[in-house]
């Protein structure tokens, strides 16, 4: 008859623990990515340097467009892969990420830079599956904030249809690496 009461007791306290480790994780939780969101490196805080670019010569070429971000402020983190977009007038179409690439957390201390490249296919200027961009507008993951920069490195060709790039992006990398 002993054996039912340890039992209900040993029941209630490890639902007891169980509830508390429920609450306190959660909680965890919640501060670790209000921590991590508050880390992320903003771009009105870093600077950025687009090119020198090896820029595709003539239509069919690939060309390579690499950008430089250097930290300005206190020790920040990037993951995953900047937003691009190239615009023309009105119009504008995203850059995609590279397929195969496995991005990785980088952490920038104040004066440490990162990079990342643009590589795309130059269009024909004229033709329905090229964009013909003039600016180039960047992002940071988690941030809707922008630069907009000159794109001076001939229309982009596109796969099936302007609005489909040829072109992606890779991921952050440090700088040197």
């Amino acid at each position: 008859m002993r054996a039912l009461p340890i039992a209900v007791t040993v029941l209630a306290a490890a639902l007891a623990l169980t509830s508390c480790d429920d609450s306190g994780g959660s909680t965890a939780k919640t501060d670790k990515t209000t921590k991590s969101s508050s880390t992320d490196c903003r771009i009105d805080k870093v600077g950025i340097e687009v090119g020198p670019a090896n820029a595709a010569p003539a239509a069919g070429d690939t060309g390579n467009v690499p950008v430089t971000l250097t930290n300005r402020d206190s020790t920040c983190t990037l993951k995953g892969f900047p937003g691009l977009e190239v615009q023309a007038g009105d119009d504008s179409t995203h850059i995609a990420p590279e397929k195969s690439a496995n991005p990785v957390k980088l952490t920038l201390a104040k004066g440490d830079t990162a990079t990342f490249t643009l590589t795309y296919v130059r269009g024909t200027k004229g033709d329905a599956k090229t964009f013909d961009a003039q600016t180039l507008r960047i992002s940071l993951p988690g941030a809707t904030a922008t630069q907009d920069f000159k794109w001076s490195y001939g229309p982009v060709a596109g796969k099936s249809e302007a609005a489909d790039l040829n072109a992606s992006v890779s991921p952050f990398q440090h700088a040197g690496d």
